[in-house]
C-alpha cells in the first residue's frame, strides 16, 4: 500500500480539502479527512455552499428557527454558512495549533456579488471575520481589479486572506504586491505580523480546458501537440514568480519583523478532461510550500495511484515558458484566455450565490410556521 498522500505532505504540499457541508461535519467525516488522509484544511465557496444546502435535509432545524425568526435570505446564508465553517474550524483547530498557524484553515468567501466594489468588499471581509471568530479562517477575496486594494486593507486589518480567482502571472504578481503592502500597513498599525496568513489560489484545469477548446477548433496536428499542457506550464510559472517575490528586500524586511509567507495554492485541480490522468494537477505540481485544494474525487484519486516524484516545479520553468509561447505563435493570446476565464470565474460565482439565494428563500418558505 503506497501512501501518496503522505508523501505529498511531507514535500511540503498542504492537502486542502475543497468541499465542505453539515453532513460532511456531523457525519464525522472531515474528522477522518483530517486522522487518515493527511487532510490540513478546507476551502469553500459559493458553488460548493449552494449545492450543500440544496441537498438533503441537515440545514432543516437551523431553516426552521430562521424561518421563525423571519430573517432576510442574506441573512440566513450567512448564518447558515458561517455555522458550517465555524464548526470547521473547531474540528481543524488541532492542525492549526499544532503548525503554529499555517495550515487548519477554512476559507469562506465574501458576497462575490462585490467583487468589483472595493469599499463593500473590506466591510464584507471584516464581518465575516467577526461573524465567524475563529483565528483560523480565511477570508476568501477574488483578485479583481477592485479586489487587489481590498485585499491590501483586509491584510492590513490583521485578517488573514485566501485570494482567489487569480489566473495570469501578471495578476498573480499584483496579488503578491497587494498582499506585501497590506503586511506594511499592518506593521504601521502595530499588528503582530507572524499572525497573518494568506494564501494565494492559482487556478489550473480551467486554463487547460479554455485554451484545448480553441486548440481542438483549430484541429491542427501543431495546436493539437499542446493540449494540457498550458495550465500546468502557467502555474509553475507561478511559482517562478513566488519564488523570485519572496526573496526580495522587500519581503526580507517583513519576513524579520515576524511576517510568513503567502503561499501559491493550486486551486480548479480536478482534471476535466477524461484525456489527461486524474491526478495530473497534483502530481505536476509539487514543490514545497504550496497548498493544493482538491474535490473529494482527486482526493480519493491521489491516495488510490497518485505517483509523487518529487519536486516537479523547480527546474521546469524554461519549459513551461516555451509551452505558453507555443500557444502564442499559433494564435492563442494568453492575455485575451486569462480575462475570459477572470470574468467567468466571477460570472460563475455570481450564479451560484443567486442560485443560492433563491434555493434557500424557497426551504424558508417551506419550513416557515404556519401563522396562528
Amino acid at each position: 500500500m503506497t501512501d501518496a498522500l503522505k508523501r505529498l505532505s511531507d514535500e511540503g504540499v498542504a492537502i486542502w480539502l475543497d468541499d465542505l457541508s453539515r453532513k460532511r461535519i456531523t457525519s464525522g467525516n472531515l474528522a477522518e479527512l483530517i486522522d487518515q488522509q493527511h487532510v490540513v484544511g478546507v476551502t469553500t465557496n459559493p458553488t460548493i455552499f449552494q449545492k450543500a444546502i440544496s441537498q438533503g435535509d441537515g440545514y432543516d432545524q437551523q431553516l426552521s428557527d430562521l424561518a421563525a425568526r423571519k430573517v432576510t435570505v442574506e441573512e440566513a446564508i450567512r448564518m447558515i454558512t458561517t455555522a458550517d465553517v465555524r464548526d470547521a474550524a473547531d474540528i481543524l483547530r488541532p492542525v492549526f495549533d499544532a503548525t503554529d498557524g499555517q495550515d487548519g484553515r477554512v476559507s469562506i468567501e465574501v458576497d462575490p456579488r462585490l467583487a468589483h466594489n472595493t469599499k463593500a468588499t473590506v466591510a464584507e471581509a471584516r464581518q465575516l471575520a467577526w461573524l465567524v471568530d475563529r483565528p483560523n479562517t480565511l477570508i476568501k477575496i477574488p483578485a479583481t481589479e477592485a479586489g487587489l486594494p481590498a485585499i491590501a486593507e483586509t491584510i492590513g486589518n490583521g485578517i488573514s486572506v485566501n485570494v482567489t480567482l487569480i489566473f495570469s502571472l501578471e495578476r498573480y504578481r499584483k496579488v503578491m504586491d497587494a498582499f506585501l503592502t497590506g503586511l506594511e500597513k499592518a506593521k504601521e498599525r502595530g499588528l503582530d505580523l507572524s499572525k497573518i496568513h494568506s494564501v494565494a489560489s492559482f487556478f489550473v484545469s480551467r486554463v487547460d480546458t479554455e485554451i484545448d477548446r480553441r486548440i481542438d477548433e483549430m484541429g491542427t496536428d501543431e495546436a493539437k501537440a499542446l493540449r494540457g499542457k498550458a495550465g500546468v506550464a502557467n502555474a509553475r510559472l507561478a511559482y517562478q514568480a513566488y519564488e523570485e517575490v519572496f526573496s526580495s528586500d522587500r519581503w526580507d524586511a517583513l519576513e524579520n519583523a515576524g511576517a510568513n509567507k503567502q503561499r501559491p495554492l493550486w486551486a480548479s485541480t480536478g482534471v476535466k478532461d477524461k484525456a489527461y490522468k486524474d491526478t495530473m494537477y497534483v502530481e505536476e505540481l509539487v514543490a514545497p510550500n504550496t497548498v493544493n485544494t482538491m474535490p473529494e474525487a482527486t482526493l480519493e484519486a491521489t491516495d488510490d495511484h497518485g505517483e509523487i516524484r518529487g519536486d516537479a516545479i523547480r527546474g521546469t520553468y524554461e519549459q513551461a515558458r516555451a509551452d505558453l509561447d507555443a500557444l502564442e505563435k499559433i494564435g492563442i493570446s494568453y492575455d485575451e484566455v486569462v480575462q475570459v476565464l477572470e470574468d467567468e470565474g466571477v460570472e460563475k460565482f455570481e450564479a451560484s450565490w443567486n442560485d443560492l439565494l433563491k434555493s434557500t428563500e424557497a426551504e424558508l418558505r417551506r419550513l416557515a410556521p404556519t401563522e396562528g
